[in-house]
């Protein structure tokens, strides 16, 4: 199978390293960077959002790719091979690896996360997402959003297309390290799967479960701190759906 990296990165930080790592796995990549480079395979593009990185970046997919993987910057990749056996044949259209955070209290939300992963796909994975290409180009270009990664998956979805959650294939990274810092976090995020929910038509147990989570958000503040702060982002974000937020920025909300 074809595969082709397109790579997001906000800046040149984590660059070097992941493009050491691509020549390690023999992928051809390329880089859409919100920073002017020199480097090889890098295009520039303003930061504007994830979504308009990828619009930008697909338009320089060779037409011979058959698999497009995308992939944060800020990752290491492992087992990617177990990832691109799931896409083998035409029955799964999209997988999303696990994302295993270093330290912080991410660590913790990913392990309740991925749990309800396993039973319905409620989240994708920007971190790194494997794609059929033509399956790909039929959800292309993006609308504005935060979360561009759960709209590609939910987009797939309401064309009758398969996900898979890969967990022996994953990614590890930084996220936040205080659990105040998780409050900015899970407002983005949230906020912005409502917004990919409001323009896609995802399963009903995919929609009738973020109805439910503003109710349901209160149950993690059993969690201590770090749940206070998981809750108010979450009702911070969906209140920012409901007051009509659109903005689909590519900000970094929180310092590792």
């Amino acid at each position: 199978m074809r595969v082709f990296f397109v790579v997001l990165a906000r800046d040149t930080e984590n660059l070097q390293a992941k493009i050491k790592e691509l020549d390690r796995l023999g992928y051809p990549y390329l880089v859409v960077c919100g920073e002017k480079t020199n480097l090889p395979n890098v295009a520039y593009r303003e930061p504007k959002g994830k979504y308009d990185a990828i619009n930008y970046g697909m338009k320089l997919v060779p037409a011979e790719t058959e698999i497009v993987a995308f992939n944060d910057v800020d990752t290491v990749i492992h087992n990617f091979d177990v990832a691109l056996k799931m896409l083998h044949g035409s029955v799964v259209s999209l997988v999303y690896a696990k994302v295993q955070v270093e330290k912080g209290p991410q660590q913790s939300f990913y392990s309740f996360l991925d749990k309800l992963r396993d039973r319905m796909p409620l989240a994708a994975s920007g971190e790194l997402m494997l794609v059929w290409y033509n399956m790909l180009k039929q959800v292309l270009p993006l609308k504005g959003c935060k979360a561009e990664d759960s709209y590609i998956l939910f987009s797939l979805l309401e064309k009758g297309a398969k996900a898979v959650f890969c967990k022996d294939c994953y990614v590890t990274t930084k996220r936040t390290s205080r659990a105040d810092e998780e409050e900015q976090y899970k407002r983005r995020t949230v906020g912005g799967i409502y917004q990919a929910l409001s323009m896609t038509k995802p399963p009903k147990t995919v929609k009738f479960f973020y109805i439910l989570l503003p109710l349901l958000s209160p149950l993690l503040l059993l969690s201590g701190k770090k749940g206070y702060y998981w809750t108010k982002g979450i009702l911070l974000g969906y209140i920012d759906y409901i007051r009509g937020d659109k903005t689909a920025s590519w900000k970094r909300t929180y310092n590792n």
